[in-house]
């Protein structure tokens, strides 16, 4: 009998102790639960902040946006503008190659008259190296015109939607 009086009073520590464990470990636990819920608490207010901070940024981004596009869009050429400009363009192109066109017409006649001169005052045999040079610098002229003349033909090429 004392035998297992002793052995019950051992388990009835042992389970004491294990019970003294437990009450510690519980309080350790629910003060650890306490601190998980303050740091929950602080985390969604600081979630509520940055949600707060995004919204905002993201209105600045839109006004920033919408303040660009503003900005491009006077920056923009009207298709108007960009006609007429153009129609002036065309006219003054062709104003100058009227003229060249004159110049050229005058030059011929100049040619001419000096042909005629030379013919009735000079000698034939000198002549005709002078001629020649002559002839040579007016056609080196004519191709330079004719090379930095625009072409006209604007109208086959691709245009632009209005």
């Amino acid at each position: 009998d004392e035998e297992v009086l002793r052995h019950i009073q051992a388990t009835i520590l042992q389970v004491q102790e294990d019970c003294e464990k437990l009450n510690s470990v519980t309080g350790d636990l629910v003060d650890d639960c306490h601190q998980k819920q303050k740091d929950i608490e602080a985390l969604f207010l600081s979630l509520e902040k940055l949600e707060k901070e995004k919204a905002d940024k993201e209105d600045l981004v839109t006004e920033m946006d919408v303040k660009a596009d503003r900005a491009a869009l006077a920056a923009k050429v009207s298709c108007a503008q960009f006609d007429a400009t153009m129609e002036h363009l065309k006219k003054m192109v062709q104003d100058m190659l009227d003229r060249i066109t004159g110049q050229e017409q005058d030059w011929h006649r100049i040619q001419q008259k000096l042909v005629e001169e030379m013919d009735s005052k000079l000698d034939r045999l000198e002549l005709t190296p002078f001629r020649q040079r002559l002839e040579e610098r007016w056609k080196s002229l004519l191709k330079q015109l004719q090379e930095k003349a625009p072409r006209t033909e604007a109208d086959k090429a691709a245009g632009i939607r209005k």
